[in-house]
């Protein structure tokens, strides 16, 4: 029991060490170096603590406790904005304090406040540290309460619609009995289907109560809408009504976790030389823990999304009427579902047993098929 509540001490000082050690490198290096520095040692000190987490798992046969789960959860969104900041120093979008030779340690403490806002680590978005920064000013000029307060209310309304959704889903699963080498084709296809919805509603629901937090704390204004209203669609991974409508696996890439998504963009698929979308789906591999399911859910997201735009290449000069439109649509949009079920049952279960169960069912067939397509193509 002691043991436990020491690793998640520690795991929480590892946040607040990671805000400290970007401090350093900003005082210590010039812009041009700093951010191979800082995303170097912040991965070097996140896979160490995800290595740990996988002793426990795998070796010790013991089950993590869930403050260390917490903190290492928002140790991986604190890799996300030091890296966002130094990428931005090193790009010159944010001036280094200390280019004018000044040596005031108090001009650290903006970034020290974006490193540290608790919103953000409690479950994200991503935002870059200049609309960090314009959204603390405007907090000053603006009374905030009265222009979001109804905007705010309609994200709580849908957060508790996708919470009620889970009832059902969840009913469901229990309805459907997932059996292994099953006679009936579609039944462990549309459990599995059901299983990653469920698990996919825990994420947008997650997502939604995360936008409405930095919201309340005057994070996300994005401007005027057409109508002349306050937009709060600033700070958003995304609308899970509309990434689930999304026919194409590519286009569900983009869309699902939005902010994480930019921020994968921006780190590894722009600044690799050889086979970018591979390497941007590997390292997420790498961020998000490297367990065997994370791996294996991640290979195949990079293979379905280079089969997609292979196949898409291939067919939509054929696509010249609107029958044949919307019957590809409504099949990409049934194959875009399956095999995303594959990676987010993969990735959300982590461990050997999510190869298994893909494996005992012929959901494991869709994979297999853009690999297929990438070979012909």
């Amino acid at each position: 029991m002691f043991k436990g509540r020491l690793n998640a001490r520690q795991g929480h000082l590892s946040v607040i060490n990671s805000a400290v050690l970007l401090l350093l490198l900003i005082y210590c290096l010039h812009p041009t170096r700093i951010h191979q520095w800082t995303m170097g040692l912040q991965m070097c000190w996140q896979t160490f603590w995800h290595l740990y987490i996988q002793y426990q798992l795998y070796w010790l046969q013991e089950t993590p406790d869930s403050r260390l789960l917490l903190a290492i959860s928002a140790l991986m969104l604190m890799t996300q904005r030091v890296s966002s900041l130094s990428l931005d120093l090193q790009e010159g979008t944010v001036t280094s304090p200390f280019q004018n030779s000044s040596q005031d340690l108090s001009v650290l403490i903006p970034f020290l406040s974006y490193s540290l806002n608790f919103p953000a680590l409690l479950g994200g978005p991503l935002c870059s540290f200049n609309t960090f920064v314009q959204s603390v000013k405007q907090m000053s000029v603006t009374p905030l309460l009265a222009s979001y307060l109804r905007r705010l209310t309609s994200k709580i309304l849908q957060v508790l619609v996708l919470v009620w959704i889970k009832y059902p889903l969840k009913e469901l699963l229990k309805s459907f009995t997932f059996r292994v080498n099953s006679p009936c084709v579609c039944q462990n296809i549309i459990w599995i289907w059901i299983l990653s919805l469920l698990l996919k509603m825990n994420y947008y629901a997650h997502w939604k109560v995360s936008e409405c937090v930095n919201n309340a704390a005057g994070i996300g204004f994005h401007g005027f809408s057409h109508s002349g209203k306050k937009s709060w669609d600033g700070l958003s991974d995304g609308s899970p009504w509309v990434t689930e409508a999304l026919s194409r696996p590519s286009a569900f890439a983009r869309q699902w976790n939005r902010t994480t998504a930019v921020w994968l963009r921006r780190m590894v698929f722009k600044r690799s030389n050889r086979s970018p979308l591979f390497m941007t789906f590997l390292f997420s591999a790498w961020w998000h823990g490297l367990h065997p399911g994370q791996i294996l859910g991640f290979i195949i997201w990079a293979v379905t999304v280079q089969g997609d735009y292979k196949i898409h290449h291939f067919l939509h000069p054929m696509l010249t009427s609107k029958w044949r439109k919307w019957l590809y649509v409504c099949l990409n949009w049934a194959f875009t579902q399956l095999t995303i079920s594959c990676v987010v049952v993969c990735v959300e279960l982590q461990s050997l047993e999510s190869v298994k169960l893909l494996w005992s069912s012929y959901i494991a067939v869709l994979p297999l098929l853009s690999v297929l397509i990438i070979i012909i193509l």
